[in-house]
């Protein structure tokens, strides 16, 4: 089963995706049904299901309205978690260790991600019931920092990149006793830039508070465990790159169920009633092959389990004066 939201006479609401022309419209969106869900003991297909009307929408029309909107939000966007992890693929660390040779780094910093790297090679896929190693992790903002697939993504003025990052996302709801409850996946475009990242890798953390999208489809259910897709970048309708890649438990580090613990593992990532988005990582990125995106460039990353290609066009914005904190 596959889910989309989109905007439906002023309220925003889920629909169940009937093929790739239509979809049917549901009585709520996500969330809701997430809760209706947990409230009531059952899975959320069987709560997709009771929540079924006899409305159908055009799905192409959805996508040129701009209609379309992330598959799992929160009504306050504050209470949305936007975060991930990274050297969770194999090949990762080739692809991370590459990046940074093209400078003057040290060989302590190129250690530390094959260090990391290695970890999770050996310890991060551990016993039912056991706790494996811990994955590199990182912020990227709340629910403000997420676009909405086919809209613009940002890139501030103090930007030193735009480069996506095609990734799986885990959605997740929180029961109002604090238990994390996975909704489902989504395609995403972690976003990044990567030339900050690049000249210092202490500051990993100010290259990932970036927007961010995910969607356009939600899958419901179990995620195979093989998933291989493509990514690529079109420039005034020409695709001026493009690369396969893969994905799924079966092509990373770490289980799925071990990166969900080491980050469901502080408290604070388990407030009843928040929704946590979160990036389970990569191992191709255009920025390796020395590609540099423009004003107007579409990303497109598609992975046949999950419907649509997630779409996004950048938008490069003006600069600014700097911010001028005032004493009270």
């Amino acid at each position: 089963m596959r889910l989309i939201q989109c905007e439906h006479q002023g309220q925003v609401r889920a629909a169940r995706v009937e093929s790739d022309r239509e979809v049917r419209l549901l009585d709520a969106d996500t969330y809701t049904l997430a809760h209706r869900a947990i409230a009531a003991g059952q899975s959320l297909s069987d709560a997709v299901e009771a929540a079924l009307t006899e409305t159908r929408l055009d799905y192409q029309r959805l996508v040129d309205e701009k209609r379309l909107l992330p598959p799992l939000t929160h009504p306050d966007p504050a209470h949305c978690l936007v975060t991930g992890t990274g050297l969770t693929h194999l090949g990762s660390a080739d692809t991370r260790s590459a990046m940074h040779a093209k400078t003057q780094v040290s060989e302590t910093e190129l250690t530390d991600s094959m260090r990391m790297f290695k970890l999770g090679v050996e310890g991060g896929k551990p016993e039912v019931g056991s706790v494996g190693a811990q994955p590199e992790w990182f912020y990227k903002g709340d629910g403000a920092c997420v676009v909405a697939p086919e809209a613009e993504i940002p890139v501030p003025h103090f930007a030193e990149d735009a480069g996506e990052e095609p990734e799986l996302a885990g959605l997740y709801v929180i029961g109002d006793d604090g238990q994390p409850w996975r909704v489902g996946y989504a395609i995403g475009n972690e976003f990044s830039d990567h030339v900050t990242e690049r000249f210092n890798y202490l500051w990993l953390a100010h290259s990932k508070l970036r927007a961010c999208s995910f969607g356009p489809e939600l899958l419901v259910g179990e995620l195979p465990a093989h998933l291989e897709g493509v990514s690529r970048i079109v420039r005034d309708n020409e695709t001026v790159w493009e690369k396969p890649f893969l994905t799924g438990e079966a092509n990373m580090a770490h289980s799925l169920a071990n990166l969900e613990h080491h980050h469901f593992k502080y408290v604070g990532f388990r407030r009843p009633g928040d929704v946590h988005v979160h990036f389970f990582g990569t191992a191709t990125l255009s920025f390796a092959d020395d590609i540099r995106t423009r004003e107007g460039d579409r990303f497109e990353i598609s992975l046949a389990d999950f419907g649509r290609p997630l779409r996004n066009p950048l938008r490069f914005e003006a600069d600014s004066a700097p911010i001028d904190v005032k004493s009270l």
